[in-house]
């Protein structure tokens, strides 16, 4: 026999749930920061940085015809979700002109398609190819969420199969001359990932060996990055000699 609930209990349920969903309202409204890294045409960075979400509104394109003849935009306005990674794209576009325009195309039913950040833009077989946390989403930009710290890649491709990511791992700190040891993992579609060997470092004696493993030296605060052909470049890592650390540039 199913047991009787008071109203009083069930009453304080729902305000508790009412609260709950109020103050998840009010969180979502402020924004939250994400790392956005948009990589263009012949691996040229547009953009690595913190981006706060917010809901944007874009104007879609005609010419974003990159999926085929009659596929561009209507040239309305569409307004796209801050929590996802096409509206932290968006949001970051406002403010960094590397990645405008955006070419967006509203033709399909299952959601928008991007062909052009900036200058780069997609032609014959490239197509921008996106990733949240080292793994490729099921559903387009417009639809994948994201949460806080995520860091959302769009890497313009030139064809498919999409290439691997490389990650870059090194330590926080290094003696400025003395040689440290860097690892470089490529992580693929499904985000699994292996060691990178062949892989050039910047500050790096020579590529990587079978394990990802490289020596490196510097003469002083450093970006370091990491680079193959056919692969999506690193993100830059910061190594920090004595009580300085290098600049965002």
């Amino acid at each position: 026999m199913p047991r009787l609930i008071p109203n009083r209990l069930v009453a304080a349920c729902a305000l508790a749930l009412a609260l709950s969903l109020s103050i998840t309202a009010v969180a979502g409204a402020k924004g939250f920061g994400a790392e956005l890294r948009v990589v263009g045409a012949n691996g040229k960075l547009l953009a690595e940085q913190t981006v706060t979400s917010g809901t944007t509104s874009v104007k879609t394109s005609p010419q974003a015809t990159c999926f085929g003849k009659g596929t561009g935009g209507s040239g309305k306005s569409v307004s796209i979700a801050g929590n996802t990674a096409m509206g932290l794209l968006a949001k970051g576009a406002k403010s960094t002109a590397a990645l405008r325009p955006l070419s967006i195309s509203d033709s399909f039913d299952f959601g928008l398609a991007l062909c052009g950040i900036g200058s780069s833009v997609a032609k014959g077989k490239s197509s921008w190819y996106l990733k949240i946390n080292h793994k490729a989403p099921s559903v387009g930009g417009d639809s994948a969420q994201i949460r806080q710290g995520d860091e959302v890649l769009w890497d313009l491709a030139p064809s498919y199969p999409y290439p691997d990511e490389l990650v870059l791992f090194a330590p926080a700190t290094a003696t400025a001359g003395l040689p440290f040891t860097a690892r470089v993992f490529a992580y693929d579609e499904q985000g699994k990932r292996k060691p990178a060997s062949g892989v050039s470092v910047s500050g790096g004696t020579k590529v990587t060996d079978k394990e990802g493993k490289t020596t490196v030296v510097i003469g002083g605060p450093t970006l370091l990055t990491a680079s193959k052909s056919g692969a999506i470049p690193s993100a830059k890592v910061g190594v920090c000699t004595g009580n300085e650390c290098p600049g965002s540039g």
